[in-house]
C-alpha cells in the first residue's frame, strides 16, 4: 500500500468519525405531546410511562401558541419550573433549557394558550 492511499484512507475514516459525533450531539427524544386550548389557565399534563433521562428540554409548536412555562417532575419527586414567556409560530422551536445534569423526567405540565381553538405542543429532551 502506498503512502497516498494510506493517507486517503485515514482521512476518510477521520471524516466519518467527525460526522458521527456531530450527529450524536443533535440527537433528541420526544418526551411527550399535548394540546393547549385558548384561554386555559390549567396546565396540560404529560405523564411519562417510564422515566426518561435528559439534561435539557425544548418545545416545538405544532400550531401558533403562547408558551408560559413547563413544570418538570423528576423521578425523586423534585420539580423544576422553566419559564419561557414567548410566542411560537407553527413548527418553531424554543432554545434548549438545561437542568444542570442528566435527570430522570417522570411528568411534564405545559402552561400556555393557543392562538386558535387549540395548538399541539411537542416537548423534546436532549439525548447524549
Amino acid at each position: 500500500m502506498n503512502r497516498k492511499s494510506l493517507l486517503a484512507g485515514l482521512m476518510v475514516v477521520a471524516s466519518m468519525l467527525a460526522v458521527s459525533n456531530v450527529a450524536k450531539a443533535d440527537e433528541q427524544i420526544t418526551l411527550g405531546r399535548t394540546i393547549l386550548l385558548s384561554g386555559g389557565d390549567h396546565g396540560a399534563k404529560i405523564p411519562l410511562l417510564i422515566c426518561r433521562k435528559t439534561d435539557a428540554i425544548r418545545v416545538k409548536a405544532e400550531r401558533d401558541l403562547h408558551l408560559e412555562r413547563i413544570k418538570v417532575t423528576f423521578n425523586n419527586g423534585n420539580t423544576k419550573t422553566i419559564h419561557f414567556h414567548r410566542d411560537l409560530k407553527e413548527d418553531q422551536y424554543t432554545d434548549w433549557r438545561g437542568f444542570g445534569y442528566r435527570r430522570c423526567v417522570k411528568k411534564l405540565e405545559v402552561f400556555g394558550n393557543s392562538d386558535g381553538s387549540k395548538a399541539g405542543v411537542k416537548v423534546l429532551g436532549r439525548k447524549k
